[in-house]
């Protein structure tokens, strides 16, 4: 197995209110565009998924305009499923690339949950019709992709503007294979809680059974 690169953590402080923007009304410093000026195409990238018991672990990677502003944009979990729709196509539309890679349950189980998060960024990297010079990466461990120089930020997707979108990508194409997978398999609940672990679905694991896209090497009650 490749071994990890050591990342960094980039500290934050609490700025302007933007009352439209999150459930939770927080205070955050605006988005940052930009690692390092004059450093390329900077690519963000993030997961969604990673936590559930059922369903795939999608990542996404996006490469954003230098000048792409949006007041809603932020870190997908501070936003709504309303605010995370709307954002999905103008991110997809002004995006110079964006991409989208997808692991399996099944490749979950074989490989375990920390690799198979690299293992979706990575596919979805090799979606983009670019090749950046940078990848910004969220979390603070990260496989390298070939030969591209990338830095881990934790919290990057409430720090820079292209792990936010990023991560607004990823859960909202996770959400939309979960919503289908409903219709597969019913009675689970996977339309409301996407495969989280919630008391409903943990419910529904015990009176069921586990699914064909439930994780077994995850403690599923």
């Amino acid at each position: 197995m490749p071994s990890l690169t050591p990342c960094i953590a980039l500290s934050r402080c609490c700025a302007k209110l933007l009352p439209k923007m999150t459930r939770s009304n927080k205070k955050h410093e605006p988005l940052r565009m930009s690692f390092r000026e004059g450093g390329g195409l900077e690519c963000g990238c993030d997961e969604a998924g990673r936590g559930c018991l059922a369903g795939p672990v999608v990542a996404a990677a996006v490469i954003l305009p230098p000048t792409f502003y949006h007041p809603l944009l932020f870190d997908s979990k501070q936003l709504t499923e309303a605010q995370r729709d709307t954002l999905r196509p103008i991110i997809e539309e002004a995006a110079l690339a964006w991409g989208v890679g997808i692991v399996s349950p099944q490749e979950i189980d074989e490989v375990n949950i920390l690799q198979a998060s690299f293992l979706a960024m990575h596919r979805a990297i090799d979606d983009l019709l670019l090749r950046p010079d940078l990848l910004l990466i969220d979390g603070n461990r990260f496989r390298p992709y070939h030969d591209i120089p990338h830095e881990c930020i934790v919290k990057g997707d409430a720090t820079f503007a292209s792990i936010a979108a990023a991560s607004i990508l990823a859960k909202t194409h996770r959400d939309e294979l979960m919503l289908a997978e409903e219709v597969r398999y019913p009675g689970y609940g996977f339309a409301g809680h996407k495969g989280y672990p919630t008391p409903a679905h943990r419910s529904a694991i015990q009176s069921l059974g586990p699914s064909p896209i439930h994780r077994m090497t995850f403690r599923l009650l």
